[in-house]
């Protein structure tokens, strides 16, 4: 299991950093994305749709559906949500080292040029942001996959302060 999530200070309008890789006794699960914090905000989201649209295409064109996303998930997900389900053995490893290595690099390089560039928000901007931010770490702490294996390496207690006070803090 590799996740990373990147969340940006709420001063800026900026989505989250989204990368799970994760490896099934069935295959691997993929998913890359700029997670819109305020998803029906047209101002957070125009930019980012338009300009990430041609990295998602050139990539998912190339790798397998990932099937549907779960309902309650949708909204936490951008259109350019780059999402497979990858095979195991050779097919699957020449997958990952020639699209997904390179499809995480374009997503990585194209959120870090937003940070880059990215102006400051007006007070009122910065807590409407802040609200959409929270509700994004209420989800994951909340549908957080790895809390089974947490759990049993860790135990229930320990498992739910880390995920609700250092993954998923801001809540």
């Amino acid at each position: 299991v590799m996740n990373l999530v990147i969340s940006p200070f709420n001063n800026y309008d900026l989505h989250f950093f989204g990368a799970d890789f994760v490896t099934l006794p069935n295959g691997h699960l993929i998913a890359l994305d700029l997670q819109p914090a305020l998803k029906d905000d047209m101002i957070h989201t125009l930019y980012f749709v338009g300009k990430l649209k041609n990295i998602h295409n050139n990539w998912q064109s190339k790798l397998p559906s990932g099937g549907d996303i779960p309902l309650e998930a949708r909204q936490y997900f951008s259109p350019n949500f780059l999402w497979s389900r990858i095979p195991l053995g050779a097919e699957g490893e020449k997958l990952i080292n020639k699209i997904i290595k390179p499809a995480f690099d374009d997503y990585l390089d194209f959120f870090l040029n937003l940070v880059a560039n990215a102006k400051q928000n007006s007070p009122e901007r910065s807590s409407k942001v802040l609200i959409g931010q929270k509700k994004y770490m209420r989800y994951r702490a909340k549908k957080d996959p790895a809390r089974g294996m947490l759990r049993g390496y860790f135990g229930s207690k320990w498992t739910e302060r880390y995920i609700n006070n250092i993954l998923f803090d801001l809540q």
